[in-house]
């Protein structure tokens, strides 16, 4: 009989300390439910359009019956869009400037979208002018967890056909209902040298 020297290598060592036997059975069906709340992108695009489709119906109320009715539906758009439960919100509108420029409470990004505020009092409303059509264009967006940045532009166009393009920085995080809410909203005019 001859005896044949025998060396382990770790692949062979790890097939031979394993095997199926040893193996954990394959689950037929979650034991446990699995929680993710992680941003998609597609989650984004759609706090997106509906942050415009909300400005156009905002904007539309005013149009159609009063400030006082455009004020109840942007109240509950801020509400349902914005973080302001999380904490404050880092909102840097497009035509905010001075003291007041940063709206990092529920009552400041109100003023700053329906006007009729005497603590705001250059805030005219920029939700109630008269648009009519919303678009956005992403240069970049960024994902990580249940937090996404993009950054691109907004084109609104008016009643007349005027369209207005400002640069737009968002940030969403999707709280613990899952619900995506904006928690960052920068928007300036573009440069014009």
């Amino acid at each position: 009989m001859r005896l044949i020297n025998f060396v382990a290598t770790p692949l062979l060592t790890l097939f031979l300390v394993w095997s199926p036997a040893h193996a954990a059975p394959a689950p037929t069906a979650p034991s446990e439910p699995v929680f993710n709340n992680n941003i998609t992108l597609e989650e984004v695009h759609a706090a997106q359009q509906a942050w415009g489709e909300a400005l156009l119906n905002i904007s539309k109320t005013n149009r159609n019956s009063n400030q006082r009715r455009a004020r109840a539906v942007a109240e509950r758009v801020i509400d349902s869009a914005y973080g302001y439960n999380l904490g404050p919100v880092l909102f840097k509108p497009t035509l905010a400037h001075g003291e007041q420029t940063f709206r990092t409470t529920r009552e400041g990004a109100l003023a700053y979208f329906v006007g009729g505020n005497r603590n705001f009092p250059n805030d005219s409303g920029f939700a109630l002018k008269p648009w009519e059509k919303f678009a956005y264009e992403n240069a970049a967006v960024f994902i990580n967890g249940n937090l996404a940045m993009t950054t691109g532009n907004v084109m609104l166009t008016d009643t007349e056909g005027n369209v207005t393009t400002v640069d737009k920085t968002w940030g969403f995080k999707k709280d613990e209902k899952g619900q995506v809410r904006i928690v960052l909203h920068h928007s300036s005019l573009p440069f014009s040298p």
